[in-house]
């Protein structure tokens, strides 16, 4: 379902690392507000979408307004995006509670990092990602050992 092919995600990634690394200019991201930078993530381009996702991050669990936005993101067909967004859900913590159905599915995703992603945000979450329980037991046959891992430790902060 979210087939991208290695080449575009290199290409996001290169675009996104160009972007925000040159020297005479601040990133595209920087100085936004929590606003602005959702405004980004739900913009058509792959490319400010994940800047925007970035942005967020940085704002931590101040960007808990986000979240539906963050939520959408999941569901996005580039990887650097539902990676990122999963990663920023963690930050925000139980906060970003109302994403955990989101989470829930990307734990089956076909990208380990999207999956560990999963994890780890469902553990930051807490207690109310407990429904995500069956799901992160699941993981305990993933081929990667740090989903497993990630799992593992998911379902010992969420009180499973």
């Amino acid at each position: 379902m979210f087939l991208v092919s290695r080449q575009s995600h290199r290409l996001i990634l290169i675009f996104v690392a160009l972007s925000t690394a040159s020297c005479s200019q601040k990133a595209p991201f920087e100085g936004k507000s929590v606003a602005e930078l959702e405004r980004m993530v739900r913009d058509s381009n792959a490319v400010v979408q994940a800047q925007g996702v970035h942005g967020l991050g940085l704002h931590g669990a101040d960007a808990r307004e986000a979240v539906p936005a963050l939520m959408d993101a999941l569901k996005s067909e580039h990887l650097p995006v539902r990676q990122k967004a999963a990663a920023v859900l963690g930050k925000i913590g139980p906060d970003a509670r109302a994403a955990v159905p989101g989470l829930i599915k990307t734990l089956s995703d076909a990208e380990w990092t999207v999956r560990r992603n999963s994890a780890i945000a469902l553990g930051r979450i807490g207690p109310e990602a407990r429904p995500a329980a069956p799901d992160l037991q699941k993981l305990a046959g993933d081929p990667d050992h740090l989903v497993r891992s990630a799992a593992e430790e998911a379902l010992k902060k969420i009180g499973q």
